[in-house]
């Protein structure tokens, strides 16, 4: 074991940087995976520690209506405190910004709320202002900002002026700060929202009791107890644990891409190295050899170099470490916008020697590949510089068990990230894919670069010139790096573009449904007697009514003859405790069994009309647009993504609750709904002649010019019905590009090491190839090849490897777009030609300037000094 270690610190010494610069080829891939695997322990940690904090109180109860007596006799009874919100999504006019208006979250509060956590404004004794009441108002900060207001200006909510006196910028029980968005949150008192004249308007309005238990009580015992007792309320819960476990599982699916991330980016990395290490075994093959002579055994030669592998994978995995550790540092703060709480930094240990573990793994089994051909090398060779090993017929068995190995490492590493085989599976099943496209392309392009340089090429092809052709043949010469630069900067455009076109898609998805004469805003909480008045404002502000439908809210009873209570009594019994498995169908389940739990506890807001909508297409059944009074079966039209979900039907029955009157339905038509439309979409449509009666509102859709249009509009709308909101197709635009900007700025950072990686396999191609390529110049430049006419082979050579690997990039991308959006999104996917061709000519350029940059002095070396070493 001594020689063996003396003998690979001696025989490293001419070659300690080429090896240190292999090893930068897992570092990044490296840095990645200690990166997201650290950062996920202290997320964990600080949901652990912030828990109560997330919730601001132990536990929530949300309904539509307040509680009734008997339930709020037995909160007191359990709860410590109470607090009480009323909530809902009104107009606020600015006074100071030209009476502009804004959708917000009006809330308003009645008590210490919150119990637990920082709520926290500029300046501090805003809350306490709040809760001694008055015409107060704390606004989003970010809102203030928008319009260009501060403390101490006022602004309108329904009939009442409200003073701000302070800007909101943390308050606990938010899921994201990406939720206040669409509508920002503004507190005021709960005495101040009666004179306000919107409670009673507004139809959609939530209600939440916020408690505070005995530190001795278990919220999830007394959510039970309540969910029994009163179950007829139609009562959601909200408890700390649940809040943990959902924002655990979206933290989780983050932490799980970005690793897998890092992870092909270790893996690109990996095969840079076994690339390198091949070529570095073939120079040293000579000194096996002599090895050989001098009584070395094969396995003692083979060890040698072992050794120089794994510190190759130790300096790597350690380096790794540091950088990923530093990126960690910065992570937090890419995420700062989408995460609800703060974040301290610690080294988590097992996360880092999870990230080195798995970089040394996949860098030794990467390694060995070409180091078992040290095994084969002959003394012989030592003796006759020109001597051929005699290759085996039959395969090496210790070749195929280190690929099996590495298929292995990579599906079990795969499994493990995303937490669940199949998808694992399916990610080493599309790794391979991807990287066997890749491979394949680079193999054709060296096939077509021989086929076009050689003599054999047809008379009709051109002739190109000679810096031309011998450029070309670099792409098929012995040690060309083809393949390897294909895929490292092939698969980093496919990444970094991919993320680019998924964005654009999306937005112009978006402005796709404002085309054509579409409306583009929305009005909602419209009254029964206030729509026809409404109709007449925005026509006098030239901007018709296009759209308008009522809605009568209303809840299933029963499913095919089979109470509400029923089904989910029995979907508890065997879907398990959560939430979220309640909700899931499972396999082997038969009838009303299936149905998920969320199409029986929601509230449907239904219509009723005499024909289909242009966002709407009948896929079964026929749809009936007016029936006679008194039908005792009512037909309806139901959306097919709910049917589907329910397992129903044509000719299936349903029980309606309509507030209090039961309505007994049958599936008549199935229909399939554009929802991405900015109109008004519904589950389920009623014919004419049934729910005119019912308690209802109306929502209605316009279409405006542009933003001063739509400013207009809103103005003159809410100052005639105070109570009516609108949502404008811009400010989902808006939402839908800061939600994407936050969350794919952190993945493009992450996805960037990917490209950094093909950027430093790229250098290390070319340095590894060094010698090879200044034997070629010599060559040429023996045969009369001037330095110039080198310098611009080279770069021939490079431009072509640039263009193939942004060209192959750019189509994967083209092609993971499509699928994104066909299979996920279920939109048409958008792709810009000039951005494309932006990202192809800037990887171009990388890949050219650092080939040049990494051969430089390539051409300065004298003819006579590499014939020396030939002879």
């Amino acid at each position: 074991m001594h020689f063996i270690l003396k003998m690979a610190w001696r025989d490293s010494r001419a070659s300690r940087r080429r090896l240190v610069l292999f090893s930068f080829s897992v570092v990044l891939g490296i840095a990645a995976l200690v990166a997201i695997g650290s950062l996920g322990s202290n997320l964990e940690q600080a949901i652990d520690e912030q828990a109560k904090g997330l919730l601001g109180a132990d536990l929530i109860i949300v309904g539509r209506q307040p509680l009734s007596g008997e339930a709020q006799k037995r909160v007191a009874t359990v709860a410590t405190d109470v607090a009480r919100e009323i909530s809902f999504s009104s107009m606020m006019v600015f006074p100071t910004a030209q009476n502009l208006t804004r959708l917000v979250n009006v809330r308003a509060i009645e008590g210490n709320f919150p119990f637990y956590g920082d709520f926290t404004t500029l300046p501090a004794d805003a809350p306490a202002r709040l809760r001694a009441g008055g015409d107060v108002i704390i606004v989003e900060d970010t809102l203030l900002r928008q319009f260009d207001a501060k403390v101490g200006d006022r602004v309108k909510l329904g009939n009442t002026m409200f003073t701000v006196v302070g800007a909101l910028q943390k308050l606990p029980g938010e899921s994201t700060a990406i939720a206040a968005t669409i509508a920002p949150r503004v507190l005021i008192a709960r005495p101040a929202l009666d004179a306000t004249g919107l409670a009673e308007q507004n139809v959609l309005v939530r209600h939440r009791t916020m408690l505070k238990l005995p530190p001795e009580t278990g919220a999830e015992a007394v959510e039970r107890e309540l969910r029994q007792q009163f179950r007829g309320e139609g009562l959601g819960f909200d408890t700390v644990a649940e809040r943990k476990r959902n924002l655990g599982r979206a933290l989780d699916n983050i932490e799980n891409f970005l690793g897998l991330v890092g992870f092909v980016a270790l893996f690109l990395g990996a095969i840079g190295v076994a690339s390198a290490i091949h070529v570095y075994v073939r120079q040293k093959i000579p000194t096996v050899a002599i090895l050989r002579c001098l009584g070395a055994s094969a396995r003692q030669s083979f060890a040698v170099y072992l050794v120089q592998g794994i510190a190759l994978g130790v300096f790597g995995a350690v380096v790794g470490a540091a950088l990923g550790l530093a990126v960690q540092l910065a992570l937090p703060r890419l995420l700062v916008d989408v995460l609800p709480f703060d974040v301290k930094f610690f080294i988590a240990w097992p996360a880092v020697l999870r990230g080195m573990g798995a970089g040394l793994v996949i860098c030794l089994l990467f390694t060995l590949l070409p180091l078992l051909a040290v095994r084969n090398v002959s003394p012989l060779v030592a003796l006759r510089s020109a001597y051929a090993e005699r290759a085996g017929t039959a395969p090496d068995p210790w070749r195929i068990a280190i690929g099996v190995f590495i298929v292995v490492a990579v599906a079990v590493f795969s499994i493990w990230q995303t937490g669940r085989l199949r998808d694992g599976l399916g990610f080493t099943a599309m790794l391979a894919v991807g990287f066997g496209v890749l491979g394949g392309l680079a193999k054709l392009v060296a096939w077509a670069a021989r086929a076009i340089s050689s003599s054999r090429s047809p008379r009709w092809f051109p002739r190109w010139p000679y810096v031309v052709r011998q450029g070309v043949a670099n792409l098929y010469r012995p040690n060309n790096r083809t393949v390897l630069l294909l895929l490292s900067l092939g698969l980093g455009t496919f990444l970094m573009l991919t993320l680019f076109l998924t964005r654009t898609t999306l937005l112009k998805e978006i402005e796709f449904t404002s085309g054509g004469g579409r409306p583009n805003l929305l009005l909602f909480d419209i009254q029964d007697d206030q729509i026809e008045a409404l109709a007449k404002t925005t026509a006098a502000q030239n901007a018709p009514v296009l759209v308008q439908a009522p809605i009568v809210t209303m809840k299933i009873a029963a499913v095919k003859g089979r109470k509400v209570e029923e089904l989910l009594r029995t979907a508890r019994e065997w879907r398990g405790p959560r939430e979220r498995e309640r909700d899931e169908p499972k396999a082997g389940r038969g009838g009303a069994e299936r149905l998920p739990g969320w199409t029986l506890r929601r509230e449907y807001r239904s219509t009723f009309r005499g024909k289909l909508e242009g966002s709407e297409r009948l896929v079964s059944g026929k749809f009936v647009g007016r029936v006679a009074p008194g039908e005792a079966i009512v037909p309806i039209s139901i959306e097919e993504g709910l049917c589907k979900d329910m397992g129903l039907g044509l000719g299936d029955e349903i029980e309606w609750d309509v507030q209090g009157v039961p309505m007994r339905t049958r599936i008549s038509s199935v229909r399939a709904v554009e929802w991405r439309r900015l109109e008004p979409n519904f589950f389920v449509v009623f014919p004419l002649g049934v729910l005119e009666p019912a308690p209802k509102f109306y929502v209605a859709a316009v279409r405006a010019a542009d933003a001063g249009h739509s400013a207009r509009v809103q103005r003159a709308v809410v100052a005639a019905f105070p109570n009516v909101s609108a949502i404008d197709l811009a400010l989902i635009m808006q939402t839908v590009d800061s939600i994407f900007s936050k969350v794919a700025f952190a993945i493009q950072f992450m996805a960037a090491f990917t490209v950094l990686t093909g950027i430093v396999v790229l250098a290390g191609a070319v340095l590894t190839g060094r010698f090879q390529r200044i034997r070629e110049t010599v060559l040429l430049r023996t045969l009369g090849a001037t330095r110039r006419q080198l310098v611009q082979i080279q770069l021939v050579e490079y431009a072509i490897l640039g263009a193939l690997a942004a060209v192959v990039g750019c189509l994967l991308s083209i092609a993971g777009n499509a699928l994104l959006a066909k299979f996920i999104f279920r939109i048409s996917p958008a792709v810009p030609v000039g951005v494309v061709l932006a990202g192809g000519i800037v990887v171009c350029l990388i890949t050219v300037i650092t080939g040049l940059l990494t051969s430089r002095g390539i051409t300065d070396h004298p003819p006579l000094e590499v014939l020396r070493q030939e002879a």
